[in-house]
């Protein structure tokens, strides 16, 4: 388990920058977990601390019961790949291989050079000579083959074309059923997320806005449509529920809410609507009526 307790932290850059405030969290090992986030809210901070390159300005950040930052023996259970996929800069593949079997002696070399021969790319080539997608499919690999218990990604699967995604997926799938493997995924492709993750995790300004199970999530945020003969019902039923965002469009309210679909259901039904409809929320508009609520929405920009 990777246990994120009451942290904090900032940086001394043209002021004071707060990255992460009091934040907690909690990634049980055997879970795909997902972590979104507005821009700036912290997610590169906190993977960074979670594999021990920073050290929180307060609380405490640990991995399986003992603190990262400054023990190698936890740290060599965590590999991180960063957003903008650092290498050395004449570095091949190969090379890079040789460095990660330095610092993680679990590094399968052979499994390594394999499933790069698989996807066909020269080993022996610089990658500094590679695009942005390629280079990203070599870290990827080498993250895989560090065989550590916890993989830290960073915008994975941005620069990916649709193939890779899928093969990145299915790759993350088969680690986590033939060993002890979690993956945490920060990443503004929520859609893909939205396919493998069994957890999300929501950041903001430095907090969590909300953590659960991607399934009950969805269960708790509902969307629906419908239609009244009386404007005193759509008002009674906007005071009945805990509503993230509505909005009217001729006779028809779109309304999102919190709450159990059941009790939902019952209070529209009381009412006596002419039309109502239930609608299939994904995890980009629950994101964007959550971020809603916490202010974040800039309609105004081109209202």
């Amino acid at each position: 388990m990777i246990e994120i307790k009451n942290v904090s932290k900032g940086f001394e850059e043209c002021g004071r920058i707060q990255a992460l405030h009091c934040l907690s969290l909690k990634i049980n090992e055997g879970e795909i977990f997902g972590l979104v986030g507005t821009n700036g809210s912290g997610k590169s901070t906190l993977l960074r601390m979670m594999a021990g390159i920073l050290k929180p300005d307060k609380g405490e950040v640990t991995v399986d019961g003992a603190g990262v930052f400054e023990n190698p023996e936890i740290k060599s259970k965590v590999c991180f790949l960063s957003d903008s996929g650092y290498t050395y800069p004449n570095a091949s593949a190969s090379d890079m291989a040789g460095v990660y079997k330095m610092y993680y002696p679990g590094f399968d070399m052979d499994r390594f050079i394999g499933m790069i021969n698989k996807i066909g790319l020269d080993t022996r080539r610089k990658l500094r000579t590679f695009s942005k997608g390629m280079k990203k499919q070599v870290l990827v690999l080498l993250g895989i083959c560090t065989n550590t218990k916890y993989l830290l990604c960073d915008e994975t699967f941005d620069g990916l074309d649709p193939v890779m995604r899928q093969t990145v997926k299915s790759l993350f799938a088969t680690e986590m059923l033939d060993r002890t493997f979690t993956p945490v995924i920060a990443s503004h492709s929520l859609r893909e997320l939205e396919d493998i993750c069994d957890n999300i995790g929501i950041l903001h300004n430095g907090s969590v806005v909300l953590s659960e199970s991607l399934t009950d999530l969805k269960l708790g945020v509902l969307k629906f449509q419908c239609v009244f003969d009386d404007e005193n019902k759509e008002r009674e039923l906007l005071r009945g529920v805990n509503v993230l965002k509505s909005e009217k469009r001729g006779t028809m309210m779109t309304v999102v809410v919190k709450g159990e679909k059941k009790d939902i259901s019952e209070k529209i039904e009381s009412l006596k609507p002419v039309y109502y409809e239930m609608m299939p929320l994904s995890l980009e508009e629950i994101f964007i009526d959550e971020m809603g609520v916490k202010g974040y929405d800039f309609k105004n920009l081109y209202s």
